[in-house]
C-alpha cells in the first residue's frame, strides 16, 4: 500500500473543458419567459423575478430602489406585518434588490411550501399599495444610513469618480443627496411601478428542487393571464457623457483617519471582442491576492492593507477602475505605484509562471462560481440582463486558457494609458 507524500504539493492541472447547465425555457400563457434549473439535493427551490428596469429609468434619485423596496410594505390583502410573518412562519427568505437596469425579487422556499409562500409574493408584485405610514419610516430609515454612509471616505471617492467620468447630469453620475430622500413620494414610486412592474416586461427564474408542481404554481400566480398596465415601451432621453477635465479630485474629509484612493477611465463593455481577454489582464494587474498591485503596494511597500483593481460595466461602456485605502501621508507614493505597474505591463513580457498562476486563478474560480444550482441561476440571470449570448461563459474559458504573454502585453499597451485615468482622493490634506 503507497503512502501520500504531502511534502510534494498535487501536480496542477489545466481545465481541458467546462460546461455550465443551460436552463429550460418556456413561455407562459401571458408571453412571460420561464427559465428552470433543476439541480441540486435540497429541498429548497429559488424563485426569481426579473424586472427589466432600474436606477437607468428613473426620472428621478431614489424612485427604483424605494418602489422595489416597498413591495414588501402591504398589498390590497396583505399588511406588512402579514407578508413578515407568513413568510417567517414558512422559513422563507425574501430578497428585493435593484441594479443599474434591472430590479429583482427573490424567494427562497422550501420545495414543500412554495405554493404558500409564491403566493404572498404574487401579491407584493401585482397588488402593491405603497402605504403612506410605511414610506415615511422606510424613507427615514433610508435617509439615516445615508447620512452614516456618506462619512466614509471610500464612499465619498466612489460617488466623485463616477461624477467626473460621467457627469452630475448622467443617471451613474446623479446620485442621491440629502434633500431628495424629502422630494420622493409614494406617487413617484406609484407611477415607476405602474409603467415597469407588468407581465410584458419581467421574466422568471426557477432553481434548486424544482418539479412539475412547482412549475405549475409559477404558471398559475405569475404566467397564466397578463398582469400590471399595458403602457408603451418608456423611453428615457439618452443620457450625454461629461467627463471632468481634471486629472486629480480631491475631497476633503477633515477628520479622516486614512484616505480612499480611486483611480479610473473608460474602457472596452462586454461585448468587445477584447474583453474577455482585458479582465485576465486587469486580474494579473489588480485582480486577485498575488496580483501586481498587492505584491508592490501591500506586500513590497506596505503602503496599504489591500488594494485592488477591476472592470466595472454598464450599458454601452466599461470603466477601469483601482481602490484602495491608505494612510493620508502615502497617497502619492500609492498613485505613482499604480502607475509603475502599468509601466512594467506596458514595457515587459510576463513570465510564463506568473501567467500560470493568473489562469489557474481564474479557471478555479470559474468552477467554484457555478457549482450550484443558485449560482447557476445568477449566471444565466446575468446573462439575460446583460443581452449576451448564451456561448458567453465557454467564450470566458477560451479566453483564459488561450491568452499568451503577448496578448497581455498587447493589450496592455493598447488599453492601459495613465493619461486617461481620473485620480480621486477623499481624506484630509496634508
Amino acid at each position: 500500500m503507497s503512502t501520500l507524500d504531502r511534502t510534494v504539493a498535487p501536480e496542477i492541472r489545466q481545465l481541458d473543458d467546462f460546461s455550465i447547465v443551460c436552463p429550460e425555457r418556456r413561455m407562459m400563457r401571458n408571453g412571460m419567459p420561464l427559465f428552470t434549473i433543476e439541480a441540486g439535493s435540497e429541498d429548497v427551490v429559488r424563485f426569481d423575478l426579473v424586472i427589466k428596469s432600474g436606477q437607468l429609468q428613473q426620472e428621478q434619485p431614489l424612485q427604483a430602489v424605494f418602489t422595489n423596496r416597498m413591495l414588501r410594505e402591504g398589498t390590497r390583502n396583505l399588511s406588512s406585518a402579514e407578508i413578515a410573518e407568513t413568510l417567517d412562519y414558512y422559513g422563507a427568505w425574501l430578497d428585493l434588490s435593484v441594479s443599474v437596469d434591472c430590479s429583482y425579487v427573490t424567494l427562497y422556499s422550501l420545495s414543500r411550501y412554495f405554493s404558500k409562500t409564491l403566493e404572498v409574493v404574487a401579491s407584493m408584485v401585482m397588488e402593491s399599495v405603497f402605504p403612506e405610514k410605511e414610506f415615511a419610516v422606510i424613507r427615514d430609515i433610508h435617509k439615516h444610513q445615508f447620512m452614516v454612509n456618506n462619512q466614509r471616505v471610500d464612499v465619498l471617492s466612489r460617488k466623485q469618480l463616477c461624477r467626473s467620468l460621467f457627469g452630475e447630469r448622467h443617471p451613474l453620475g446623479r446620485y442621491a443627496e440629502l434633500d431628495d430622500y424629502d422630494r420622493i413620494g409614494v406617487e413617484s414610486l406609484k407611477e415607476y411601478y405602474r409603467r415597469f412592474y407588468r407581465s410584458g416586461n419581467c421574466s422568471v427564474y426557477l432553481s434548486g428542487r424544482v418539479t412539475p408542481d412547482t412549475v405549475r404554481c409559477v404558471e398559475r400566480l405569475f404566467g397564466d393571464a397578463e398582469w400590471g398596465e399595458r403602457s408603451s415601451d418608456f423611453v428615457l432621453p439618452q443620457p450625454v457623457i461629461i467627463t471632468d477635465t481634471r486629472k486629480r479630485v480631491f475631497v476633503e474629509k477633515e477628520d479622516a483617519m486614512q484616505s480612499s484612493v480611486k483611480m479610473g477611465g473608460f474602457t472596452l463593455d462586454r461585448k468587445h471582442p477584447d474583453y474577455l481577454k482585458l479582465r485576465v489582464l486587469v486580474t494579473l494587474f489588480g485582480g486577485y491576492f498575488g496580483s501586481r498591485l498587492m505584491s508592490n503596494i501591500r506586500e513590497d511597500k506596505g503602503y496599504t492593507y489591500g488594494i485592488g483593481a477591476g472592470l466595472v460595466v454598464y450599458p454601452g461602456t466599461g470603466l477601469l477602475m483601482i481602490s484602495t485605502e491608505t494612510g493620508n501621508e502615502y497617497v502619492e507614493q500609492v498613485i505613482k505605484e499604480v502607475y509603475h505597474e502599468m509601466d512594467r505591463l506596458r514595457e515587459e513580457r510576463v513570465s510564463d509562471e506568473e501567467l500560470d498562476m493568473v489562469r489557474n486563478y481564474m479557471l478555479g474560480d470559474i468552477c467554484r462560481s457555478y457549482e450550484s444550482p443558485f449560482s447557476l441561476s445568477d449566471a444565466w440571470i446575468f446573462i439575460e440582463a446583460s443581452g449576451l449570448d448564451y456561448d458567453f461563459y465557454d467564450r470566458s474559458l477560451a479566453a483564459v486558457r488561450d491568452i499568451s504573454s503577448e496578448d497581455i502585453l498587447s493589450l496592455s499597451r493598447k488599453y492601459f494609458c495613465k493619461e486617461d485615468l481620473i485620480e480621486v482622493v477623499a481624506g484630509k490634506k496634508v
